[in-house]
């Protein structure tokens, strides 16, 4: 890696100077999106509440990632564009029409995320546990990636979601301890560790998998760090994307790391034993999961195509 760089700080000229030339690209084909659209049937998906760049691939694609739980989380991160919002109880139905959206659109390896619910004594456990055994009832065979929040620490709660046995149980650290603070103000670096570590320990062996948004004020050693200690929790599979602030009200793009810092980063995570990594400033947690998931569980050192 290159020597540390000192971070610029949110009103430096890289970001008053607008998104680099390798943040433009053109718009996919529109593809198999109509069909995910009809789909999907009013269903959230963090495609759309999260504002994900990569949406016209994945739908024209013809996948999406379900967002369990409504649309509204009880925590305010500083990079998110989910909506901070008293939300509602769990829909009952949720399951059954996630797992009907699933068999219609005809996926192999499917990917349900969640909002934090910190006003459920589970933190919403069971009804992602419920979603995963209607798709297994209604859909065998399709392999199932969690990206789940740190369900407060609970222990019981996390149980409860292996014991559905996806075949990737996801938690994204997302940003540098440092940073927590202002970035993640509800949530805690080492619950999260805790919760891989006790992902990768279970009975269940599900691959384990987090990811980091870069560019939020981070330096590269603490980076590496981090790195460090997702491989030392057991996680075995590895994101690194570019953050996009969604607003101006969002906290602010400190800097746009190149194509090549993300390739650097790819060759430090291989070096320490990630069995798949995705490394670009186009990827997102749950961006070509099944590639990786293929790679992670196939034992050979592989990432999924960049977007």
């Amino acid at each position: 890696m290159a020597p540390r760089r000192e971070t610029p700080q949110a009103s430096s000229t890289t970001h008053q100077a607008g998104k680099p030339s390798w943040l433009r690209r053109r718009l996919p084909p529109a593809g198999r999106a109509p069909a995910v659209r009809a789909a999907l049937d009013g269903l959230a998906t963090v495609c759309q509440e999260a504002a994900c760049p990569n949406r016209p691939d994945c739908y024209g694609r013809g996948t999406a990632t379900f967002l369990l739980l409504g649309p509204h989380c009880t925590r305010a991160c500083t990079f998110c564009a989910v909506r901070h919002h008293a939300p509602r109880p769990p829909d009952p139905a949720e399951p059954r029409r996630v797992a009907r959206a699933v068999a219609r659109l005809g996926l192999a390896f499917c990917v349900l995320t969640m909002v934090s619910r910190d006003d459920l004594p589970d933190g919403g456990a069971e009804q992602v546990a419920a979603t995963v055994a209607e798709i297994r009832r209604r859909c065998p065979g399709v392999g199932v990636e969690l990206l789940i929040s740190d369900l407060d620490g609970d222990p019981q709660a996390l149980n409860t979601v292996l014991a559905a046995r996806p075949e990737v149980l996801a938690h994204n650290l997302e940003t540098v301890p440092r940073l927590y603070p202002t970035v993640r103000p509800q949530a805690d670096y080492r619950r999260s560790l805790a919760l891989l570590a006790r992902a990768a320990a279970h009975p269940a062996r599900p691959v384990v998998k987090s990811g980091l948004m870069l560019g939020l004020g981070e330096e590269q050693d603490e980076v590496l760090a981090v790195l460090d200690d997702l491989r030392a929790a057991g996680c075995t599979t590895l994101t690194l994307g570019q953050y996009l602030a969604p607003s101006p009200r969002h906290h602010p793009v400190v800097r746009y790391l190149s194509p090549e810092e993300f390739a650097e980063l790819e060759a430090e995570a291989r070096a320490r034993g990630f069995r798949a990594v995705a490394s670009a400033p186009y990827v997102r947690s749950s961006f070509r999961a099944g590639e990786l998931y293929r790679h992670a569980r196939g034992g050979d050192t592989g990432h999924a195509a960049h977007p």
